[in-house]
């Protein structure tokens, strides 16, 4: 599938995995492939704020990376999450919720470490891992460009896969006007 990619989609995936790098994080998630797009500039047409939308993700984090949706589940269920989030910040600290997976170690790593080997592979940074949505995304917009019958997969592709997923990222997009539709729409021109 990645021989599908164009340079620029090439360049977003690998600059989600980039984005987890700088993070610290554990696995590339759909919101690095956000970032990722942001950081290329593919949402620059669109007028997306880039900054403010950064923010609104880091926010989501900061919520454990519950949605609105999820927000107000628990909100019917007379559960305040603004107030569970305050709480553990004031036990653990401000972004508890937000803070990287702690990596697991494992016999092999504790070897190299023990002998003074940095924990690397081949190309001089560690593997990290793609989660099933973002995989589930890279996924997406193979069929996104085979329904449009289109012979490559390019960053709008990538866009409308994410948009098309639920969760925080697609929420934090449509918060800044870019809904599928409007993506399609003024991109695919």
């Amino acid at each position: 599938m990645f021989e599908r990619f164009t340079r620029d989609a090439r360049s977003t995936v690998t600059g989600a995995v980039a984005e987890a790098l700088q993070a610290r994080a554990a696995t590339v998630t759909e919101e690095h492939l956000l970032l990722s797009l942001l950081a290329l500039g593919a949402l620059d047409p669109l007028g997306v704020d880039r900054a403010a939308v950064t923010a609104d993700l880091a926010a989501a984090r900061r919520r454990g990376g519950m949605s609105r949706a999820d927000e107000e589940a628990l909100a019917g269920l007379g559960i305040d999450l603004t107030e569970i989030v305050s709480r553990i910040e004031e036990t653990h600290g401000e972004g508890a919720l937000a803070a990287p997976a702690p990596r697991r170690r494992t016999l092999g790593s504790s070897l190299r470490s023990a002998l003074g080997r940095a924990e690397q592979d081949g190309g001089g940074s560690r593997h990290v891992p793609f989660t099933e949505g973002s995989k589930k995304v890279l996924e997406q917009s193979l069929r996104i460009a085979l329904g449009r019958k289109d012979h490559h997969i390019g960053t709008l592709h990538l866009l409308l896969a994410l948009l098309s997923r639920p969760g925080t990222v697609s929420e934090v997009l449509t918060d800044h006007g870019i809904t599928y539709a409007t993506a399609e729409t003024r991109l695919a021109a």
